[in-house]
């Protein structure tokens, strides 16, 4: 196997704008419609998640797509939360085509974000067709060894996705809609730490004597839009927070998302769908590494995490002041990033490596030999990544949506560049780019999995903060409404409240 030369990239090359766009933007009366397609997969079907394959054996609760959609005036747009690992990008073209074909939503103003679970169907890694180029050993490594999506599955999950939409769309009728967010901070902690050598581990393990410090943040904002019908009954929400779908309570799951939907249907009944957007967490889980008590697991974790997210939500939708003018704008805008290429002798290396795997002891080397020349195959026909910043505006919050899993220290850094009142960071959207660290986390003293050159792992160290630039940029296109608020008293008349004013009485 011969690694092809890689491309010489200065950064200007390496960053290109291939299209920006601002779609129609309108401001009025709202309607708002939401619906949900089951997409459970059959048991037996890959589990995605993991650098090689494994295969559900349960079910414990349905997966599903849950659509929004939200017109005024001109304006349309549909955000639309999927239970599954990652969107692949063919995946997100195929829909939003759909829609825009049956329903008129444009494809720029249709975000498709994918909740991260690790326990829902098989959407991925390795997607159909993406390795025939390459040489019988990596399309060994990459079909038949590697996690790898169903064909099937992602048609099925293709049109759900369309369905959901066009039937919130045909569902939405004329609404008020809410604001606001709340803290959830027990559930989800950043997993990598500065250690006593110098380098940074990824879950270095309960207790480990040698951690130094937490090595990143945590997002800990629970973001809430809700729409109300005339009647007062709750339509739907999108709920946004930054934490891996990892709890997995055992089979085929949503993952928490599951336990968050019972709790908000709990309160508003179960004809409220609940959208779910990940935040910026990429190196954000619910395991606490520096905890001194035994982690919960499975399906106690679920309800825990899932659980506290959604009371945290319901006292949002209870709290918040609801609108009926509000604006719907959207923007969006396609990034040419490089790849990061491996050396020509670590391909080689990979090369022997896996050739004369070792017998027993950790895999571990064996694993990122594979995925590098993996990733040695995807640069010869892939060497620029097509990266999707998206951003869609509902009212007084902005929805910023990339394709990476992205470091939760970019998501804060959006929020706090973002004119908004409320700017709620989307990762896995429209797309898949894999783990986009920080470029500290690439520098010397980073370390840990997410940083390793692999095929899930890949871009350049700036494009986190490029991504997080481009999202601020297209977030000042917008024009923020205010937040909804009660309207003031009136002037203060007479004494007050005669029963309030009377003077004590002891005989």
């Amino acid at each position: 196997m011969r690694s092809r030369p890689s491309p010489r990239l200065s950064l200007p090359i390496a960053l290109l704008f291939v299209a920006s766009c601002c779609a129609a933007r309108a401001g009025g009366a709202v309607r708002a419609g939401f619906a949900e397609i089951d997409i459970t997969p059959e048991i037996g079907s890959e589990q995605p998640g993991n650098y090689f394959k494994q295969h559900h054996k349960t079910l414990h609760d349905p997966c599903k797509v849950r659509a929004a959609v939200f017109v005024s005036g001109d304006a349309a747009a549909a955000i639309i939360g999927v239970d599954a690992l990652i969107v692949p990008r063919e995946v997100a073209t195929g829909a939003r085509a759909a829609i825009r074909d049956r329903c008129g939503i444009a494809p720029g103003s249709v975000m498709i974000a994918a909740s991260h679970s690790h326990s829902s169907g098989p959407v991925g890694m390795t997607q159909p067709g993406e390795f025939d180029h390459a040489s019988p050993l990596v399309q060994d490594l990459a079909y038949r060894q590697a996690s790898a999506a169903d064909p099937a599955y992602l048609k099925r999950i293709t049109a759900a996705i369309a369905d959901a939409a066009c039937a919130a769309r045909a569902a939405a009728v004329e609404a008020r809609c809410g604001f606001g967010s709340g803290i959830e901070d027990k559930v989800a902690f950043n997993r990598r730490f500065r250690m006593r050598n110098g380098i940074t581990y990824t879950h270095p393990g309960q207790g480990n004597p040698d951690i130094v410090a937490v090595a990143g943040p945590t997002d800990p904002e629970v973001g809430v839009v809700g729409a109300w019908d005339p009647s007062g009954k709750l339509l739907g929400a999108i709920i946004n927070f930054a934490c891996h779908a990892t709890t997995s309570p055992g089979g085929i799951s949503a993952n928490y998302i599951y336990y968050l939907e019972r709790v908000i249907r709990g309160a508003f009944g179960d004809s409220a769908v609940v959208v779910f957007t990940a935040g910026a967490c990429g190196d954000v889980t619910q395991v606490d590494n520096l905890s001194p008590s035994t982690h919960r697991k499975g399906e106690e974790c679920a309800k825990f995490v899932g659980g506290r997210v959604g009371a945290e939500a319901v006292k949002i939708l209870m709290s918040m002041e609801q609108a009926q003018d509000i604006t719907v704008a959207s923007s969006t805008s396609h990034l040419k990033i490089a790849r990061r290429v491996p050396r020509p002798e670590r391909v080689q290396d990979a090369l022997r490596l896996v050739q004369n795997p070792p017998e027993g002891g950790d895999k571990t080397e064996l694993i990122f030999a594979k995925e590098t020349l993996i990733l040695d195959a995807k640069i010869q026909r892939e060497p620029i990544a097509e990266v999707e910043v998206q951003a869609i505006q509902i009212g007084p919050a902005i929805f910023i949506a990339n394709p990476a899993e992205y470091f939760c220290q970019y998501g804060l850094d959006i929020k706090k560049g973002s004119p908004f009142p409320l700017t709620f960071p989307v990762e896995l959207a429209n797309g898949c780019v894999g783990y986009v660290p920080t470029e500290e986390a690439l520098g010397p003293g980073g370390g840990g999995y997410e940083t390793r050159l692999t095929s899930y792992s890949n871009l350049i160290p700036a494009a986190g903060r490029l991504i997080a630039e481009e999202s601020i940029r297209l977030a000042k296109q917008l024009t923020p409404d205010p937040l909804p608020r009660r309207p003031a008293h009136a002037p203060f008349k007479g004494t007050g409240w005669s029963y309030g004013s009377l003077p004590p009485q002891v005989d």
